[in-house]
C-alpha cells in the first residue's frame, strides 16, 4: 500500500468514526459517555453536554470527508494536524475525571498518534505524488 492510500485510508476511517462516535452520542449519550471513559451523571443530568460532544465529532467528520472528496490533500492535512489536539486534551480529561488508564491512553492517545500520522502522511505528500495514484 502506498503512502498515499494509507493516508487516504486513515483519513476516511477518521472522518466515519467521528461521525459514527458523534451518533451515538446523539442517539445514546450516557451509555456512548462510558465508552469514552468519563463518569455518567445521574438522572441524565449534563446529557446536553454530550450531545454537544456528538455535535462536534459529527462535524469535525464532515470537515475530514468533505476536504477528502474535494481533492484537497493538502488542507485535509493542516486540519488534522489542528484536530489531533482534540484526542490529546479528550485523554487529559478522561484521566482527570479518574477515568480508566486504559480508555485514556488505548482509545484517545492512539486516535491523537493516527489522526497526527495521517496529517503528516497527507503534508509529505508532493503534487506529482497525488497524480500517479
Amino acid at each position: 500500500m502506498t503512502m498515499n492510500r494509507l493516508a487516504t485510508v486513515l483519513a476516511v476511517l477518521g472522518g466515519l468514526f467521528l461521525f459514527y462516535t458523534g451518533i451515538s452520542f446523539l442517539l445514546a449519550p450516557q451509555p456512548t459517555a462510558e465508552g469514552f471513559g468519563v463518569p455518567t451523571w445521574p438522572e441524565n443530568r449534563g446529557t446536553g453536554f454530550l450531545e454537544v460532544k456528538g455535535m462536534r465529532d459529527i462535524g469535525f467528520g464532515l470537515v475530514i470527508l468533505t476536504l477528502l472528496l474535494a481533492g484537497q490533500r493538502k488542507a485535509l492535512g493542516v486540519a488534522m494536524a489542528a484536530m489531533a489536539v482534540v484526542p490529546v486534551g479528550d485523554m487529559l480529561i478522561v484521566l482527570n475525571a479518574g477515568g480508566p488508564a486504559a480508555t485514556a491512553y488505548g482509545v484517545h492517545g492512539l486516535a491523537a498518534a493516527t489522526v497526527a500520522a495521517a496529517a503528516g502522511l497527507l503534508l509529505r505528500e508532493r503534487p506529482a505524488d497525488r497524480v500517479r495514484r
